[in-house]
């Protein structure tokens, strides 16, 4: 068995990026999703197993087809981790803005 995989290592993979966009609209069956992708249906479905496995998406049977849906609270995982980068760039443009004003002022 494989062990769980990192959320990370899969939203690198562009195809994945994309997967997660599409169902993040609405829940779709694995063949919808294909449709959407040059690639083959098995390699979709390797994508949405490890999509399932680091639990960025899960699966919800209706009848006899499976719909793939976002998993949201992962996602904002993976945006509370983002967050302290963006309060550090954000830091960053407000001090390149002091610069530049300064050097501006100094100018006139």
């Amino acid at each position: 068995m494989e062990a769980r995989r990192d959320i990370f290592q899969a939203i690198a993979d562009p195809t994945r990026r994309a997967i997660i966009a599409l169902i993040a609209l609405q829940a779709m069956t694995p063949n919808a999703i294909a449709e959407h992708f040059d690639s083959t249906r098995q390699a979709v479905s390797k994508h949405l197993q490890i999509l399932t496995a680091c639990e960025l998406v899960t699966q919800k049977q209706q009848g006899r087809e499976i719909y793939y849906q976002l998993e949201v609270n992962k996602m904002k995982e993976i945006d509370k981790w983002l967050s302290q980068f963006r309060k550090i760039w954000e830091g960053r443009f407000d001090q390149l803005d002091n610069v530049l004003l300064t050097i501006k002022n100094k100018k006139k």
